[in-house]
């Protein structure tokens, strides 16, 4: 079981993105809000962030543009909103990736980790542009890694029986950001990301890795 101070420091879900202008407490409304955030990533896909307009995302959701500023100021707040999902959708498939993983196997918990946000990265509409933060508009989600890696790092707290502390948090962001920068380079060069580098990638983060959970 894990220890009892571990609960007290559990990451908390985060609250709903500050660019939100209404929070949907009805199920029509909160219907709504997923047509909206469903077209923003498909717009994304085929326009870029440039191409975005809170225009062409109701249009593509097929309902009144009044609708989108309901909810968002602009294509930025839009893009915000997303994000935050991408990264709730993430913490929960890795979650369920976790799951099917021996207790205590780390190196099993931090491949669930990377391969769901390679399967993320290839597979999730508009993740190619906005995963977790705006890379155009890095104000809007400073903390984008930082917030990836307090979700990692308590999913493998609780997969490991072990305390949520500021090392196991430390070693976490320091592999989000490494994974980061050489996954830029690896989809940089190809669509799916080049394997070579993915494999780079996997056995930086198990070599770092070990030196804090061997």
């Amino acid at each position: 079981m894990p220890h009892r101070d571990q609960h007290r420091d559990q990451p908390k879900p985060p609250p709903p993105p500050r660019t939100l202008r209404r929070v949907p407490v009805q199920e029509r409304s909160a219907e709504r809000l997923t047509r909206i955030l469903d077209a923003c990533a498909e717009v994304l896909d085929e326009a870029g962030y440039e191409g975005l307009s809170t225009r062409a995302v109701a249009n593509r959701a097929g309902v009144p543009i009044g609708s989108v500023y309901r909810f968002f100021g602009n294509k930025r707040a839009m893009a915000d909103a997303l994000a935050h999902r991408n990264l709730d959708a993430y913490g929960e498939r890795v979650a369920a990736r976790m799951a099917g993983v021996e207790r205590g196997d780390w190196r099993g918990a931090v491949d669930a980790a990377f391969d769901e946000y390679l399967a993320m990265k290839r597979t999730v509409p508009g993740f190619g542009l906005v995963d977790f933060g705006i890379p155009s508009a890095p104000e809007a989600m400073p903390d984008a890694n930082s917030d990836v890696a307090e979700r990692v790092a308590g999913l493998l707290a609780a997969h490991l029986d072990r305390p949520l502390d500021a090392k196991l948090r430390r070693t976490v962001l320091v592999g989000v950001e490494a994974v980061d920068a050489v996954l830029q380079l690896a989809f940089r060069a190809h669509a799916s990301g080049d394997p070579d580098l993915i494999n780079e990638t996997r056995t930086l983060l198990h070599a770092y890795f070990a030196g804090s959970l061997d």
